[in-house]
């Protein structure tokens, strides 16, 4: 007998993103919505802060504040929903925890977010990194190599030495 947890699993699969979206909290996101006008549809986007994700499966869901004309303002977006035309990351956030509701007390400069560093594969940035990281790897290897042949040579110098 499959469980009634089992059956509302396998109802869900169907309703989720195949690529779902890669964010953390504390990142500054611009959300692009579907929104339908009559017979037309347009894309809507809201850029702020990600202060929360909560759930899990198609339950999932984020919030996201900005600040409009001096006042707060919060969205909250269903992760999975195919109103989300796409999301795009503009700065990561370092934070150390998972929900940022202390954001809402503070004003102005004090809202900023220190910048966390990520490498994202496929960038320009992230190409140029991974080519310093090999450099220094190659750098490495070859000091490696040039200590083992110093090494040897002083290993047979002596040994010739001691013959003598």
């Amino acid at each position: 007998m499959t469980s009634k947890q089992e059956l509302l699993k396998h109802a869900e699969e169907s309703s989720l993103r195949e690529n779902p979206l890669q964010f953390d909290v504390g990142d500054t996101v611009d959300v692009h919505t579907r929104i339908l006008e009559g017979d037309k549809e347009r894309v809507q986007v809201f850029t702020g802060v990600v202060i929360a994700r909560r759930g899990g499966g198609t339950r999932e869901t984020f919030t996201v504040r900005r600040i409009v004309a001096g006042e707060g303002v919060e969205r909250t977006f269903p992760i999975h929903s195919p109103k989300i035309a796409k999301l795009e990351i503009k700065r990561h956030g370092k934070t150390r925890r998972a929900k940022l509701f202390y954001l809402r007390e503070r004003v102005g400069k004090k809202t900023r977010l220190a910048e966390r560093r990520v490498v994202v594969p496929g960038t320009p940035a992230a190409d140029e990194e991974m080519a310093m990281v090999v450099e220094e790897q190659v750098e490495e290897q070859v000091e490696e190599q040039v200590e083992e042949q110093v090494d040897e040579q002083v290993a047979e110098s002596e040994t010739q030495e001691g013959d003598e």
